[in-house]
């Protein structure tokens, strides 16, 4: 198993940047695919961004492209996402998780574990 736990959130103005970080506990870090969704209010939680293990390869969903960037560092058992030029639709509950199966998935109900999350406020 892994518990994982966000932090980073806070509220921001439109064009700016701020870096999420989900800290995991338990061994075989390195094992998991790790992905980060998020949901605002009344919303369905969304696919943002999707890592393999060995942090090799990433995938972004079409609406943060060019402007999110997934990490990891397996040494840490930590995993990041940087934000930039920061939209006022940026806004939600960011949420880490993680899952054994093979893939970059996007879909929320493949993945076992997830932290309670961090809110993004993106202020126009």
């Amino acid at each position: 198993q892994v518990q994982l736990v966000e932090s980073g959130g806070g509220l921001v103005q439109a064009g700016d940047s701020l870096r999420l970080s989900c800290a995991a506990s338990g061994r075989t870090f390195s094992s998991y695919y790790l992905a980060w969704f998020r949901q605002d209010l009344g919303k369905e939680r969304d696919f943002v961004a999707a890592i393999t293990g060995s942090g090799l390869t990433t995938s972004y969903a079409d609406s943060v492209e060019g402007r999110f960037i997934i990490s990891r560092d397996n040494a840490k058992n930590m995993v990041y996402l940087q934000m930039h030029s920061l939209k006022p639709e940026d806004t939600a509950v960011y949420y880490c998780a993680a899952t054994r199966r093979v893939g970059l998935l996007r879909d929320s109900t493949r993945y076992d574990y997830w932290g309670q999350g961090t809110q993004v406020t993106v202020s126009s």
